[in-house]
C-alpha cells in the first residue's frame, strides 16, 4: 500500500510499466544479491570450500527478503549490503557463516547492476521493437497521401505523410540498433575484490584457480565479466547505457514536438488521441491540449540530463575506488530506464491510434503546394526554351501576389495567375500548365522510399 503522507516519486505511481518499476524495485534488488550470494556459495562449494548442506540452506531462503527488519539493522551500521546480508545470514543458520567468502560488496551490487541494466534493456528494446511494428503500418498506409513539407516552419515542397513519419522511425531504427548493441556488450565485474586483482579469492582458492573459478561464476550467471576492473565495474558502461537511453529520448522527443506543431488548429494535420471523458483544461471547456506529446517533451528533457551525470561518475572515479558515484546511481539508473519505459508506452499510444486529418492535409497543400509547383513550370519553361531568368522573374511576381490574397484569407489563386498568363502560353499550353502545376505529384521517390523502410524496419527486428 502506497504511504502518501510522506514524499512519493513519480515513479512510484504515475510514470513507466509496473514490469520496469518491479525490475527496480528494492526487493527485486536484494533478491538479486542474495541470488548472487547463493550462486557464489555454489560455485564454492564445488571448490570444496563450503557444504553442498549450506548450499541447500542458503537456496531455501532466497527468496525470504525482510526489507523492515534489514532497513532496521541499517539503520545501526549505516550499510545496506551489510545490513541484508545479515538478515539473510539470520535466516539461514546451517548456511548463513558461509555468505560473502572472499567478496566485497561491489562483487555483489556491480554484478546485480549489469544484471538489472540488461533486463531492463530488453525490456525497452522490446517495447521499441512494438512501436517500431506500428510505425511501418502507419508509413505504409500513408506512403502515397501527399502533404506540404515544412522547412524553417515555413511551407516548403509536398512529400507524403508515410515519408515524414519514415523519418522519425528511421531515427528510431538507429537507436534500436545501438541499444541492441549496447546491450550485447555488458558485462559484470566479475568476482575480483577490493581493488579488483580477486586477492581475496586467491588466498582461498588458490591462484591457478581463480581462471576457473570466475569462469564457473559467469556460466552460473549467464554474465561475461569485464576482464579487468577496480573495486568496481569501469563507469563507462553506465555512460554508454544512459547515453544511448537518451538518444531514444531525442528521436521520441522530435516527434512528440513535431506532433505539438502539426496539432495546431491553423496546420491540424495530425493529432494525438483525444478521449471523450478527457479534459482538456479547467478553465477553457474547448481545449484538445496535446498533453501526451509535451509529456514526452518533459520527460524527455530531464532524461537528456543524465548522460552528464553517468560522464562525471566514469571521468571523476579516481584510482580504484571513490563512493562519490553511489548515492546518484541509485538515482541514475533506474530513473534513466522508468523515463524511457514511459515515454515508449506513451508514444505506442499515440502512434497507434494517430489521429490523421486527411482534409487539414489537403487544404494545406491546396494554398501551399501551388507556390512549389512553380519550380516545376519554370524548369519547363526554359527546357522548352524560355529565358530562364525572365520566367523566374514572372513567376516570382505571381507568387507574391498571390500570397499576399492567401494571407488575407482568400483562396490561393496562383494556379490561376500561371496558366493564364500569355508569356507562359507562348511556350506551354495550359493543358501542360494545370499539370505542372499540381504540387500533389511533386513528391520524388518519397512512397517508395517510405514503403522500403518500413519494410527494413520488419527485417532488422524480427
Amino acid at each position: 500500500m502506497i504511504e502518501y503522507e510522506s514524499y512519493l516519486s513519480p515513479f512510484t505511481w504515475r510514470y513507466a510499466s509496473t514490469e520496469m518499476r518491479s525490475l527496480w524495485s528494492e526487493a527485486q534488488k536484494r533478491r538479486m544479491w542474495r541470488e548472487i550470494w547463493v550462486a557464489l556459495a555454489e560455485v564454492q562449494a564445488s571448490f570444496d570450500l563450503i557444504r553442498p548442506e549450506q548450499v541447500a540452506d542458503l537456496r531455501a531462503r532466497v527468496h525470504d527478503v525482510d526489507v523492515a527488519r534489514a532497513l532496521e539493522i541499517e539503520d545501526e551500521i549505516h550499510h545496506d549490503l551489510m545490513a541484508e546480508l545479515k538478515v539473510f545470514a539470520e535466516q539461514c543458520p546451517l548456511g548463513g557463516g558461509s555468505l560473502h567468502l572472499g567478496s566485497t560488496s561491489t562483487d555483489v551490487e556491480d554484478n546485480t547492476d549489469a544484471l538489472r541494466l540488461r533486463k531492463s534493456l530488453d525490456l525497452i528494446i522490446r517495447r521499441l521493437s512494438e512501436l517500431l511494428v506500428v510505425f511501418s503500418d502507419k508509413i505504409e498506409r500513408w506512403a502515397d497521401t501527399p502533404l506540404i513539407a515544412f522547412t524553417h516552419l515555413q511551407p516548403a515542397e509536398p512529400s507524403t505523410l508515410g515519408y515524414r513519419l519514415a523519418q522519425y522511425a528511421q531515427d528510431l531504427l538507429i537507436d534500436w540498433e545501438n541499444l541492441s548493441r549496447v546491450r550485447a556488450h555488458l558485462r559484470g565485474k566479475g568476482f575480483k575484490g577490493a581493488v579488483g586483482t580477486a586477492a581475496s579469492y586467491a588466498e582461498l582458492l588458490g591462484e591457478d584457480n581463480l581462471e576457473e573459478f570466475e569462469t564457473r561464476m559467469s556460466t552460473v550467471l549467464g554474465l561475461p565479466f569485464f576482464p579487468v576492473t577496480t573495486q568496481t565495474y569501469p563507469r563507462k558502461q553506465d555512460f554508454q547505457v544512459v547515453s544511448a537511453l537518451s538518444e531514444l529520448g531525442g528521436s521520441l522527443y522530435k516527434f512528440a514536438f513535431d506532433l505539438r506543431v502539426l496539432q495546431s488548429p491553423p496546420i491540424g494535420e495530425i493529432a494525438e488521441p483525444f478521449k471523450i471523458t478527457q479534459v482538456g483544461s479547467s478553465a477553457m471547456p474547448f481545449k484538445r491540449n496535446p498533453i501526451n506529446a509535451e509529456k514526452i517533451n518533459s520527460l524527455g528533457r530531464a532524461l537528456a540530463q543524465f548522460p552528464r551525470i553517468a560522464w562525471d561518475n566514469a571521468a571523476h572515479s579516481l584510482l580504484e575506488r571513490t563512493l562519490d558515484d553511489s548515492a546518484n546511481r541509485r538515482i541514475l539508473l533506474p530513473e534513466s530506464f522508468l523515463i524511457t519505459d514511459e515515454l515508449l508506452g506513451v508514444m505506442l499510444g499515440i502512434v497507434t491510434d494517430l489521429q490523421v486529418d486527411e482534409a487539414a492535409l489537403a487544404r494545406n497543400l491546396e494554398n501551399y503546394g501551388p507556390f512549389a509547383a512553380t519550380e516545376r513550370v519554370l524548369m519547363a519553361l526554359a527546357k522548352a526554351g524560355a529565358d530562364r531568368q525572365e520566367m523566374h522573374e514572372r513567376l516570382r511576381k505571381h507568387a507574391l501576389a498571390a500570397w499576399e490574397v492567401l494571407q488575407a484569407g482568400g483562396a490561393n489563386p496562383l494556379i490561376m495567375q500561371v496558366c493564364q498568363d500569355e508569356v507562359f502560353l507562348r511556350t506551354l499550353d495550359e493543358e501542360l500548365l494545370q499539370q505542372l502545376m499540381d504540387a500533389s505529384s511533386h513528391i520524388g521517390y518519397a512512397p517508395r522510399r517510405a514503403k522500403e523502410l518500413a519494410r527494413t524496419i520488419r527485417q532488422v527486428i524480427s
